[in-house]
């Protein structure tokens, strides 16, 4: 297998351009390496090299994703985060030790946070809903982008009419967090929550509206109709 990711890796600085490392630095306000390369060619590699290890034990791409996410490459979480969302469908309980070491150790910005959690902690969550009072946990620690976590984990869910009393009480423990990537996080979740349970999410909003962030407010109400919207933003 380790030549796969020595492909992988000669892949990625084959395809790696200055001007595109510059341009996506930008995107970041904390330090990130990046090769500097498309998102679409990323993806294509990703398929590719996944195309060669597919049958491959569980366990084994576990570890190739974990080699991945140690470089500290941004471009190389994206990959392991494309592999592991491939293994959603063969995920066992204990199989959150896993992703919950990927994000307490190797998470330290809002892109590989937000894809990571997205897809593959998503659909474990889906899978075995159970797990979502360790998000609660996640919601509750000192690190900016677990307590991000927490909430981007249950964005697709919600997208799917899924989990809401889970996503309100995962929204009232980030409440009142000052960390902007936090608001944006459980902001992003409520706007998800608000396209299948607008009044839900809106009466959710005008509730807390004394004491929510700004921030976090503009992004759960951002898919209302513009009366409702006016009416969260009144003072």
């Amino acid at each position: 297998m380790n030549e796969i990711l020595d492909k992988v890796r000669r892949e990625l600085m084959e395809a790696s351009d200055e001007k595109t490392r510059e341009t996506g630095l930008r995107f970041f306000k904390e330090v990130v390496s990046l090769y500097g390369i498309r998102a679409k060619t990323v993806t294509e590699i990703a398929r590719s090299n996944y195309a060669l290890i597919k049958h491959s034990p569980k366990q084994e791409i576990l570890n190739q994703c974990d080699s991945l996410w140690q470089s500290g490459m941004m471009e190389e979480t994206f990959v392991a985060c494309m592999w592991s969302e491939k293994l959603a469908g063969q995920f066992v309980p204990e199989d959150f030790k896993v992703l919950e070491r990927w994000v307490h150790m190797y998470v330290n910005n809002w892109a590989s946070c937000d894809t990571l959690c997205n897809h593959t902690v998503g659909d474990f969550i889906g899978k075995y809903p159970g797990f979502i009072s360790e998000l609660k946990r996640w919601a509750r620690s000192e690190n900016r982008w677990v307590k991000r976590a927490s909430a981007v984990s249950l964005i697709i869910p919600a997208r799917r009419g899924k989990f809401l009393a889970e996503i309100f009480a995962i929204a009232e423990i980030l409440l009142l967090d000052t960390d902007d990537m936090v608001q944006k996080g459980y902001g992003w979740m409520l706007k998800e929550a608000s396209k299948p349970w607008q009044k839900e999410v809106f009466d959710f909003v005008i509730r807390n509206k004394a004491v929510m962030p700004r921030t976090a407010l503009r992004y759960a109400i951002e898919k209302m109709p513009p009366d409702l919207r006016s009416q969260a933003m009144k003072k």
